[in-house]
């Protein structure tokens, strides 16, 4: 690996390390290479998609995301368990009714078999719609917000004051992690508001969440176990996190 490799790895690592940097951060990590080869590097590195380049420095592309990593990376680990999920997923929807469907490759799963008929659906994953255009009978709505480019979703304040007018039956929730002190949790503050406001406005909340993402902590809360109606895994979950679900009457399928 030569030093321009190996200068811009480590720029990625510090990036990653402290999720946002200014740039005179960087020129005093790199105090032997000049201003404009490093604003050269950042922006290599943000149309590469490793970093997100803003005025005076950048930040950590899991803070933008909201997620753990990009949504064409997450489709593609975890699959056989993801598809598992969303089956039995699938056999929850119910016609006739509001559902809202989050963004994220589980949920993208999930609308790829989602039956053909009456539904008024809301979904932010715009891989979500793409795979419900199929279908004849449903209504689906995107609500109107920013284009977040990593995770191929709408986001934001006008998001949330959309789905607060809107009633639903059903929200079936795609979690980045769980951990007993903080419970179910993402890593971007305005994606958690976003989950948080579809809760609040569904009867019944079902949460789609393998079981490689138990025992790893978020840095913004969306929801404790007593807020979920069912959580839908993949049949691996502990049997101390069964006994807890089932404490708090959380369906476990």
């Amino acid at each position: 690996m030569d030093s321009m490799d190996t200068r811009r790895k480590q720029i990625v690592e510090l990036v990653n390390r402290l999720g946002y940097v200014r740039f005179i951060q960087i020129k005093e990590n790199f105090p032997n290479v000049s201003e404009m080869t490093l604003r050269t590097d950042l922006k290599a590195l943000d149309q590469e998609k490793k970093i997100v380049r803003i005025h005076g420095g950048a930040k950590s592309v899991q803070l933008v995301i909201g997620t753990d990593d990009y949504l064409n990376n997450r489709s593609i680990r975890n699959q056989d368990e993801k598809e598992e999920i969303a089956e039995k997923a699938a056999g929850l929807i119910k016609p006739d009714t509001a559902v809202f469907l989050d963004s994220g490759s589980t949920t993208t799963m999930l609308a790829r078999l989602f039956p053909d008929q009456s539904n008024l659906i809301y979904t932010t994953g715009l891989s979500c719609a793409t795979e419900l255009a199929g279908l004849s009978e449903p209504t689906v709505l995107i609500p109107g917000g920013k284009l977040n480019r990593y995770s191929v979703s709408v986001y934001g304040t006008s998001v949330v004051k959309e789905l607060e007018m809107v009633n639903f039956h059903q929200t079936f929730l795609g979690v980045m992690n769980f951990e007993y002190q903080t419970g179910f949790t993402c890593g971007n503050q305005e994606e958690a508001i976003l989950k948080r406001t579809a809760i609040r406005q569904s009867e019944e909340v079902i949460v789609l969440m393998d079981s490689s993402k138990l025992d790893r902590k978020g840095t913004y809360s969306i929801c404790g176990l007593d807020d979920i109606d069912i959580l839908v895994s993949d049949g691996h979950l502990p049997p101390d996190f069964r006994k807890e679900c089932r404490d708090h009457k959380v369906t476990v399928l």
